[in-house]
């Protein structure tokens, strides 16, 4: 089974030609903006992914699910999808192939707290999942808890 190397968190994250470019990345603090009529802005969220694929698993297609999450349980966000690697050209046979991805797109935390990113590829287990979580401080206050008004968060994928 294919295993999660690493998650990490950017302003901006991309992936291109098998390279993960990250802006802004490693944070574990983010504040939510708002205009001066207390309307929510939008934060930048990037999420970098980085997988190992055994050479026996190479040329299978393996399901990939990248979760946002609030302390308290509620998901606010979810993205599917699956990652296949085939056999470069020269590479040694029994290596194991990496694959990066990259999710970006922008968001609205409806309150403060914490959250936990998840990433699961596979049967969710052991080195298929791996995490790393963040805080949402609200302008008002630098505490814990709800601060603002509470929703979930509204995150949109640019097109």
């Amino acid at each position: 089974m294919p295993s999660i190397e690493f998650v990490t968190l950017a302003h901006h994250a991309e992936a291109i030609n098998g390279l993960l470019y990250l802006q802004g990345a490693g944070w574990s603090e983010v504040e939510q903006p708002f205009d001066t009529d207390g309307n929510a802005g939008t934060v930048h969220l990037g999420i970098g992914v980085s997988l190992l694929i055994g050479w026996n698993e190479t040329n299978r297609s393996f399901p990939l699910t990248i979760t946002v999450a609030h302390e308290d349980g509620e998901t606010l966000f979810e993205v599917e999808g699956a990652v296949e690697a085939g056999r470069p050209a020269g590479s040694t046979p029994g290596a194991d192939i990496r694959s990066v991805l990259a999710v970006s797109g922008e968001v609205q935390f409806g309150r403060a707290g914490g959250y936990v990113v998840k990433a699961s590829v596979g049967d969710d287990s052991g080195a298929g999942l791996r995490s790393v979580q963040f805080r949402v401080l609200f302008p008002a206050t630098r505490e814990r808890g709800p601060v603002g008004p509470a929703g979930p968060a509204d995150f949109t994928l640019p097109e």
